[in-house]
């Protein structure tokens, strides 16, 4: 059963991390420029304004969070704290640009991937930020990178390019930190949702959040298929308590909404919580 559990108005929500020592679940609105810290059990939702985008966040091991922005990543200290730049401005000569989905690895580094405007153009890229602040093209041509993900023993890299409709999966050397044996693990058909947001969970299933699909989906590692429910059909048995990395988070958009659609839709850009048979993975901390 997918429960409303914060009816937030967000523009563009992503990013979904949770926070074990803090017990918080930490999301970004992009668009809005605000990154939330919420507290599950209590509904209470502390939120920080900065003035850039925010493709996505994550603990560092140090404290504080790692972001990125528009124009590059930035550290943030502690709550409330000023982002302090992190690595190169890759991407300040690149306006059409703007970093997006990230995720973090067992090293301590930032997998992160930016997104282009100009869609006819596919001259994103996917980047690998080191916590001494280096920032190393991984492979380019993309034009939305989306869906970072690594497998329980960190083996296998997922990633999408949201328009091509297309989940891939990688082989991943961790100790030179690069990419070999790319191949397409789901392709989905037009016209049912893009791969946009994902997570793994503790038996190396993937799960894919599909932008204008109004489902979540669960693949198996061993075969390219869907496997499980779609998020909204799950048995009424299934109830939301506390995480205990059986819950489920997915953020929504609402943004470019018509009053018609706005009507039909309430709750867009609000967080909701699902439970699930298999524990997720405890986030990676960012080394830097």
């Amino acid at each position: 059963m997918v429960e409303l559990l914060l009816d937030a108005g967000a523009l563009l929500g992503e990013s979904p991390v949770w926070h074990a020592a803090e017990a918080r679940l930490y999301w970004v609105d992009i668009e809005g420029r605000k990154i939330h810290r919420t507290d599950v059990a209590t509904g209470a939702d502390d939120v920080m304004e900065v003035a850039e985008q925010i493709g996505c966040i994550a603990p560092r091991a140090g404290g504080g969070l790692i972001a990125a922005l528009e124009n590059g990543c930035a550290i943030i200290d502690r709550w409330d704290g000023a982002p302090q730049p992190f690595g190169p401005a890759v991407l300040a000569d690149k306006p059409h640009q703007r970093f997006n989905d990230g995720r973090v690895d067992a090293r301590g580094r930032l997998w992160v991937g930016s997104l282009t405007s100009d869609k006819s153009n596919p001259d994103a890229a996917l980047y690998r930020l080191d916590p001494d602040g280096s920032l190393t093209e991984i492979f380019g041509r993309l034009t939305t990178s989306n869906g970072a993900a690594f497998s329980p023993d960190g083996g296998t890299f997922y990633h999408a390019d949201t328009p091509t409709h297309a989940i891939r999966a990688y082989d991943v050397d961790a100790d030179a930190g690069t990419l070999s044996h790319g191949h397409i693990f789901h392709q989905f058909a037009l016209g049912n949702g893009r791969p946009d947001g994902a997570a793994v969970d503790a038996e190396g299933c993937y799960w894919s959040a599909l932008w204008d699909g109004w489902r979540v989906v669960r693949f198996s590692p061993r075969r390219a298929a869907p496997y499980g429910r779609d998020a909204g059909t799950a048995p009424d048995d299934d109830r939301v308590r506390r995480p205990d990395l059986r819950t489920a988070f997915v953020t929504s958009a609402g943004k470019n909404l018509t009053d018609e659609e706005r009507a039909g839709q309430p709750h867009a850009g609000g967080v909701f919580s699902f439970r699930v048979d298999v524990p997720g993975l405890a986030q990676q901390m960012f080394g830097g």
